[in-house]
């Protein structure tokens, strides 16, 4: 059902837009801006119900909260980043959402070095129990 409310919203944006492009030009991106926040809205509410799931899930299996917090950051930035790049390329920016979207990978690399850290420590000491 979210799937159906989400293509109606993104086709009544598209049709806004579209006649707002004949009309007033200048309203095109705040039409699109606001319907974008819409979905985001209506996909929020799953987001909160699987972040729950993930949340007992991490503590009946014994994961350490500060690797599933980095996870989230790192899933957050990407979410931020993709979504603002989208933004900025409909504008017509193409190369500032592209370096947008390098500099993106760039922070997401150095906040996923402390789970490469701990990835290498329990390596280093799955190897000294052989």
């Amino acid at each position: 059902m979210l799937i159906v409310r989400l293509c109606c919203i993104a086709v009544i944006t598209a049709i806004g837009a579209f006649i707002l492009k004949n009309n007033k030009s200048e309203l095109v991106p705040l039409c699109v801006t606001a319907g974008g926040i819409i979905m985001f809205l209506y996909a929020f509410d799953y987001l909160t119900e699987s972040v729950e799931f993930i949340k007992s899930f991490t503590q009946g299996t014994g994961i350490d909260n500060e690797i599933v917090k980095i996870i989230f950051k790192i899933i957050g930035i990407g979410f931020l980043i993709e979504l603002t790049a989208g933004s900025v390329k409909e504008l017509g920016f193409d190369g500032v959402a592209d370096k947008l979207i390098l500099c993106g990978k760039i922070i997401i690399f150095v906040v996923s070095v402390p789970i490469l850290n701990g990835t290498y420590k329990i390596i280093v000491s799955l190897i000294n129990l052989v």
